[in-house]
């Protein structure tokens, strides 16, 4: 059996190069080792899909075959965004599903999300499957697998949900990922005009790369606002469980901001609620929350560790700075960017100009993610080093559940260790450009004292 490589077992999922660190020998043993585990937590079958990404059928071919060989039953439910995967797995009731998708990774790349017995799994629950591999742990057995088309079920259950106030024209960039199978025809059904743009599947992805928290990747979409008489744009990442939008001028709307929305609009309904956000979100979001009656509570960074605080607090209501956005009040505490634009949707509807909502939230100065690339192994270690040692001028609070961000009457500023890359992720945000250059300087004087000579991204 093909051990496959370390490298691979990532924070949140598992991710490589596909024909290097990812074969099909290696995906077979990835599917063993997930069946193995499936059968320890008494799952009986789990649900696969997969992304358009050119890799993805014999993979997920590969997947299914090592699920079934540890004797574990799988339900394929074809090419699909990631988000119908999770759909599924609530569907059928098997709480389980495995998507074969590279998400917003070059096409090279592919990789799995992982769900087994209703949790996501990450970190050391990764990293273990190759142990088990490793370790000879592995069942045997016969599962079967079956063939199901569930996107029906999931358009029908969002439509006969969300309701739009008004009928709407709007921009739907793909970016020619996988999202392109469900979403023009989701936002049809609720009301919409479309003008599209790259709603074709092509894991080549030709035109931009699919990921829409770089402000570059929506220029298509902002070119087409000012061209038409479409109202809103929205952009979805390479398997769709992350949203991005555009107003009729041009302003992103960052996913953070997007959050006080969804916040403002749960609240109404669940008075008192926790709202979870990670800690690379804006802090206008804290106060916003509070202001509407919610419980701000910031948490770790990662899809997988949001979701898992969503579950263990009840909270209705999820984000984070990334696009991932996970609604439990009337949905199922995933995520998922088709869901998330539909309810976005149904609130600027309410309004005659669907960007008034939008331009009204508040908003600061601030800094798009800047990384500060350094070997494997390097970021983890400085951030440790500066939680103990670090000293900030002016700080007001210096909050280290993830990283360090350090809160200042005006603004903020972030440092904190990739989980995914060897690098540390930055931002800063303030009330004045004047404010922003001083926080700014003074993480400058930290990380140069720490590390002198090291090329700062600021």
């Amino acid at each position: 059996m093909k051990l496959p490589v370390p490298e691979i077992f990532k924070a949140y999922d598992i991710r490589g190069i596909v024909g290097k660190t990812l074969t099909r020998d290696s995906v077979l043993s990835i599917g063993r080792a997930i069946g193995s585990e499936a059968r320890e937590r008494k799952v009986a079958t789990i649900v696969v899909g997969r992304d358009g990404r050119l890799s993805g059928p014999e993979l997920s071919q590969a997947l299914m075959e090592g699920i079934c060989a540890a004797g574990v039953d799988v339900v394929d439910i074809g090419m699909v965004p990631t988000p119908l995967g999770y759909f599924a797995a609530n569907h059928l009731d098997t709480g389980s599903a495995v998507m074969v998708t590279g998400s917003h990774n070059p096409p090279d790349y592919n990789g799995f999300k992982i769900m087994l017995g209703w949790d996501t799994l990450h970190s050391t629950a990764i990293t273990a499957l190759r142990q088990r591999l490793v370790d000879g742990r592995l069942s045997e057995g016969a599962g079967k697998v079956t063939q199901m088309d569930v996107r029906e079920a999931y358009l029908s259950r969002i439509v006969g949900d969300v309701k739009l106030a008004r009928k709407m024209k709007i921009v739907v960039d793909c970016g020619n990922g996988v999202a392109g199978v469900v979403a023009p025809e989701l936002f049809r059904r609720m009301g919409c005009e479309l003008v599209e743009l790259f709603c074709e599947v092509d894991g080549n992805f030709p035109n931009h790369h699919p990921d829409p928290s770089k402000p570059e990747n929506l220029k298509d979409v902002i070119r087409v606002l000012r061209e038409t008489d479409a109202e809103l744009g929205i952009a979805f990442d390479g398997d769709g469980d992350r949203l991005g939008v555009v107003t009729k001028d041009g302003e992103i709307i960052f996913p953070d901001r997007q959050l006080m929305l969804f916040a403002e609009d749960v609240l109404s309904r669940v008075p008192g609620a926790q709202i979870v956000f990670d800690v690379k979100c804006t802090r206008n979001l804290a106060p916003w929350i509070r202001a509407r009656g919610g419980v701000p509570l910031m948490w770790n960074t990662g899809h997988a560790l949001i979701k898992a605080k969503l579950r263990e607090t009840g909270a209705p209501l999820a984000g984070e700075m990334s696009g991932h956005t996970f609604f439990k009040e009337r949905w199922y505490g995933f995520d998922d960017g088709l869901y998330a634009g539909a309810r976005l949707l149904e609130i600027v509807s309410r309004s005659a100009d669907a960007n008034a909502p939008l331009q009204a939230l508040p908003n600061s100065i601030n800094t798009p993610e800047l990384n500060l690339k350094m070997r494997e192994g390097e970021p983890h270690a400085l951030i440790a080093e500066l939680q103990k040692t670090a000293r900030f001028e002016g700080a007001r609070e210096i909050i280290t559940i993830d990283g360090l961000r350090v809160e200042y009457a005006d603004g903020f500023g972030l440092a904190r260790a990739s989980n995914t890359t060897p690098v540390v992720v930055l931002r800063f945000e303030a009330d004045s450009d004047t404010a922003l250059q001083r926080i700014q300087a003074d993480f400058r004087r930290v990380l140069l004292t720490a590390r002198p000579g090291i090329a700062l991204p600021f």
